[in-house]
């Protein structure tokens, strides 16, 4: 068996160093709990879909979406990341709505018929969050003006910030992030309102990994949340803890 591992969610160029360290770091903790098999390097550029439901993937990240939709069989919990941005209150994450700066609204109300920018529309974080918040303003009616799906958070924030959307709803932890490697373009939108918080994306495993496996997988984590020598990797990432899955998962 030729097992995968894939963080995609937050894994932009400027974090792949720090998640490949990250991998380095859970696999070595795998290798000690007698896993085998666990892949030296993290996969990339194949589509998300792709690896989450792929019957050999060891470790990788998702949304709660598929999560609970068309993953539904195919995957199993491991833990979920608790990460330190505004936005995030342990297991859970908010989205910040965001606006250009010289936007005249003060509210969601005032964005009617506006263009908005969403990542995927299966995105929860992009879509699920933003269609629940407005849902009571739209009152059963189409409440923007046009739809654009851009692909990626960071490409909706460009959008906004490019005068070419007027909203997205952009996952909180992908917003720290931008602030921090990305503050030009992080500057000309401004947070309007922040939506309500859902559980964050969980870290999973294909079905067909064993017990065993899956045991020593959320031990792997919980060492690598501890570890003292990877403080400084952790605040790179964010990352604070992990926290197991729902009984009902």
């Amino acid at each position: 068996m030729t097992l995968i591992a894939a963080l995609p969610m937050y894994d932009p160029p400027e974090l792949e160093a720090a998640n490949d360290t990250l991998w380095t770091a859970i696999a070595d903790r795998l290798a000690a709990r007698g896993v085998v098999g666990a892949p030296e390097r993290l996969t990339r550029g194949a589509p998300p879909d792709a690896i989450w439901s792929d019957p050999e993937l060891l470790l990788g990240q998702t949304c709660g979406y598929p999560l609970m939709t068309s993953l539904r069989d195919k995957v199993m919990v491991v833990a979920t990341p608790h990460y330190l941005a505004p936005g995030c209150e342990g297991p859970f994450c908010r989205s910040a709505v965001i606006v250009r700066q010289d936007s005249p609204a003060a509210s969601l109300a005032d964005l009617r018929g506006a263009r908005c920018a969403v990542n995927d529309l299966a995105s929860n974080s992009g879509m699920n969050l933003l269609r629940a918040l407005i849902a009571p303003l739209a009152g059963g009616e189409a409440f923007f003006g046009a739809l654009t799906v851009t692909g990626a958070h960071a490409a909706s924030v460009e959008r906004v910030a490019d005068g070419e959307a007027d909203v997205a709803a952009i996952d909180c932890v992908t917003w720290a992030h931008l602030q921090r490697h990305h503050p030009a373009m992080a500057k000309r939108v401004r947070v309007l309102t922040w939506t309500a918080a859902s559980p964050g994306l969980p870290m999973i495993t294909a079905a067909a990994i064993g017990a065993a496996t899956l045991a020593a997988l959320r031990d792997a984590l919980g060492d690598v949340a501890r570890d003292p020598s990877l403080r400084a990797l952790r605040a790179e990432l964010l990352l604070d803890t992990f926290s197991g899955p729902p009984a009902s998962l």
